[in-house]
Parts: C-alpha cells; structure tokens; sequence
C-alpha cells in the first residue's frame, strides 16, 4: 500500500482490525521508506529492525485473537535522549555514545505494554540544549520540506521523521520548546503536556525543572491517543501528576464554541516576527472567530528573563552533571557550546535560587491572562526554518532585519516551560516558500484536554495532513 507511510496512528489501528493490512507489512514499508529517505534528512541515528518485526508478528496474532492494546502494531519512534533499555541512548554526545541504558524509560514502558513497535532512536542536539538539531556525533538532521534549512530541535529527528513519513508517532521531550519548535518547523503537531503529566523517569541530570514528555504526530487525535497510553502517576518520578480523570481521546471532542481566545503576536518578548508568520498566525488565530470562540488581540508583555534564566539553569546543570569528565567532555563537544560552558562559571548560587523568584513573577502575569482567558494564541517561532550553517548558526542571523541573538526566533515557547502549562503547536500555513508555520496553542494548568480539541477543531477546519514534503 502505497498510503502505508501517510495513514495515521487511528488509520492503521482500523486496518488492523479489518484486516486491510498487518503490523509487518507497515513496518516493511516503513523500513523501505527510511532506508531511501533517511540519508537525504538523517532523522533517525538507530534503528532495531529485529526487534521491530518480532514485535510486529507479536501485534498479528494479538488482532488474530482479539486481544489487541490500544497502539498494537503501531510504529513509534523515540528520542535519542529518552532511555530504551538495551538499546544504545547517547543524548547526541561523544561522552555518552557507548551508553546502553539497563531500563525503559516509564513512556517507553508503557508504550511497549500498549504494544507499540519501536522502530529505533532519532536525532538531536547535544544534551538537548539548543534549537536546531546537529551534534558532533550524527550530525545534523534537515528540514524535509526543505533540506537546506534546519529542522528545529531539540525533538528534531522525531519531527523529522514523522513529517517525512518515516513513522505516525515519534516521542520528544520540551524544556524550552523543543517538541513545538520542530513541530513547527516541520508542520506536524506536537504537544507539551503540563509538567508531570508523563512521568520522566530515568533521565541524566540537567532539566528536571523544565522537562515535559510528549507526542509529536500528523493529526491532533494521534497525540490525544499516545497521551491516554504515556500519561498518569510512577512512584519512581516523585514529581508526576496524579492520573488524569478521564480520557483525553474522549475529552478533546466536541466543538469550541463561547472559548473566550486571546492572541498575542509578541508576549512583549519577541523583538520582531517574520512578515509572512506574523500574517499567517494572525489570520489563523482569528480563524477561532469561525469555530464559535471570541477572539480578542492583547497587549501583554511577560518578564524578559526566561531566556537568560533557561540558558543558566541548563548550562549549570550541564557543567554540573559532567564535572568528573569536563575536560574530557570540552575535548569532544559541539563547539558552539563552549563558550557557555566557560559561562557557567560565571553564575552564582544567588544567580540560581533567583531563579524561582522570577518564575513566580512571570507565572503572575500569565495567570491574569487566564482570568480572563481559556485559550492563549501566539506565534510558535517568530521565523520559519532558515538555512543549514557549516557549524551552526543556533538562531537566523535577524529576523526581518533585526538582529536577535541565538534564541531570539523562539521567544514564545520557553516562558511557558517555566509556568508549567500545557502547549502545543498546530501547522496554520506555509510561507511564499512552502515552509510551514505553526501556531501556539496555550492551556491554563492543567488543561491539555482543552488545547487538544481547540487544536482538534482548527485541523477539522483546516486539514494539515494532505500537505506532504517534497521527498519524492
């Protein structure tokens, strides 16, 4: 079936159950599909062919027999990042290339009871740290709308993969931005799950303040479903939410008329926004109006500080958890990030601690915008994907003309990784170009069911997925 890399995680269950096609004939032409695509976009750096067509034959005689899990036969990828037990986990760094994990993560776990097929391992910056995704031990992952321009990070080889039809799911994780950043640059979905949603157990230090699991998938209902499976409380991640009380598959249904929706084309953060996004994002933010909501543009202007906070927050932690091998990880490094860590020893304990107190004071901004508010709308990235460097660059050099340092494109995603909330980035469009663009869905704590059927609601309205790259 030629259809086999486009059909979605629903899509294939259905074909299951009647019979259409089986598990190894999905993971056959999947596996066709990345031995031709993934040298031209490097998405994937592992991959477990043995063990995805043993779990495949397993998924067959699971339908045979009527006992099929909910992602039974389903292909899913995982971050390089997120540990697979027995499988090589290297954080995309020369220090951790021969790292083999002896446990699953808790979301591998419970996609394995869930009887997903792991297909392999995907690309990412080192450690996670930035928003693009190349490291000196795979080297980069491209854009697969466009192969000279980046592809986000630090979930990129998951986005990749997915927009690029290499699998439906692929899991991610976002301090910073990193499951919305390549959603967007890719146009997919992905959504970040309020913090301590998805257990994130085991991990290597560095990000526990800012961590959130999540999906990254070609339709909003895929997410809803592979969060119903990865979600609820584990013993072993003492910071894990309690379950949530029903089923976002279930939750996320319906329409969103009376949702009072503000929209903001800066946060007071951004210092410009590409023309063709800004457009783009506004006419799909007012597109709300259409669906029943009221949609109202607000001035609003959060802290300036995240940006600086997030980078000594992750540096620190960093430096931190590899001071036994910090020469010997200086030796190996991705270069642009030596500078940061001489930095690192720039920051003080006082410079650390200060950093909840600004926390609290950007949550006291934001939470008066969900007093008045049930949907927050913004830009995902303040620009599309710009061009592959030799080395680099971590940012485009300015955004309509203005230069804007290496995180000045994506000053809409990192506060809300400090506050907590549930977000995601919905594809609104395509550039002059055709580059995707993204939109920013954010929920008040708690309420990712509400953001997945706001995101729901504009696909219906819009449709995404018959967009495909110029792969072929």
């Amino acid at each position: 079936m030629s259809e086999i890399p486009w059909m979605s995680t629903l899509e294939l269950i259905d074909a299951y159950g009647k019979g259409d096609v089986s598990p190894a004939e999905v993971v056959a032409s999947l596996r066709e599909r990345i031995d031709r695509v993934n040298p031209r976009i490097n998405a994937f750096v592992t991959l477990l062919p043995e063990t995805a067509d043993e779990t495949a034959k397993k998924a067959e005689e699971a339908y045979r027999r009527g006992k099929a899990r909910p992602l039974e036969g389903v292909p899913v990828a995982i971050k390089d990042n997120i540990h697979t037990r027995g499988v090589r986990t290297t954080y995309g760094s020369r220090l951790y290339e021969d790292f083999v994990p002896d446990e699953d993560a808790v979301l591998v776990e419970r996609l394995k009871d869930a009887g997903a097929v792991i297909l392999g391992k995907t690309n990412m910056p080192e450690f996670g740290v930035i928003g693009i995704t190349e490291n000196p031990l795979f080297g980069r992952t491209v854009n697969p709308w466009d192969t000279g321009k980046h592809c986000g990070g630090s979930s990129g080889g998951s986005a990749a993969a997915v927009a690029a039809g290499l699998c439906p799911v692929a899991m991610g994780n976002d301090a910073g931005g990193s499951i919305r950043i390549p959603a967007a640059l890719c146009g997919i979905f992905g959504i970040k799950p309020h913090i301590g949603r998805v257990p994130w157990y085991p991990h290597l230090p560095g990000f526990d303040l800012l961590e959130h699991e999540g999906p990254l998938t070609r339709s909003v209902e895929d997410a809803a479903l592979v969060l119903d499976v990865i979600s609820g409380p584990d013993r072993r991640d003492f910071t894990s939410l309690p379950a949530y009380p029903g089923s976002f598959v279930e939750d996320m249904k319906g329409d969103v008329k009376g949702l009072r929706v503000a929209y903001s084309p800066d946060l007071g953060l951004a210092a410009a926004v590409d023309r063709e996004v800004a457009e783009i994002v506004r006419e799909s933010a007012f597109a709300f109006a259409d669906l029943g909501c009221s949609v109202e543009e607000i001035e609003v202007s959060l802290p300036a500080t995240s940006e600086m906070d997030f980078i000594a927050l992750t540096i620190s932690e960093m430096v931190a958890a590899n001071e036994e091998r910090l020469e010997e990880y200086k030796a190996v490094a991705y270069p642009p990030y030596l500078p940061f860590l001489d930095l690192a020893g720039a920051f003080t304990s006082k410079d650390i601690v200060r950093i909840p107190y600004r926390r609290y004071q950007l949550w006291e901004e934001v939470r008066k915008i969900f007093e008045r508010y049930d949907l927050l709308l913004t830009p995902t990235t303040a620009a599309p994907a710009f061009d592959c460097g030799e080395v680099g660059p971590l940012g485009p050099p300015d955004v309509e003309g203005v230069e804007v340092g290496p995180a000045g494109w994506v000053p809409f995603t990192m506060p809300f990784n400090m506050t907590g909330q549930p977000a995601a980035s919905v594809p609104c469009g395509f550039t002059s170009h055709g580059l995707p663009v993204g939109l920013q869905v954010v929920g008040d704590r708690f309420r990712e069911a509400l953001v997945l059927r706001a995101a729901a609601a504009f696909e219906k309205a819009r449709p995404w997925r018959q967009a495909r790259p110029p792969l072929d």
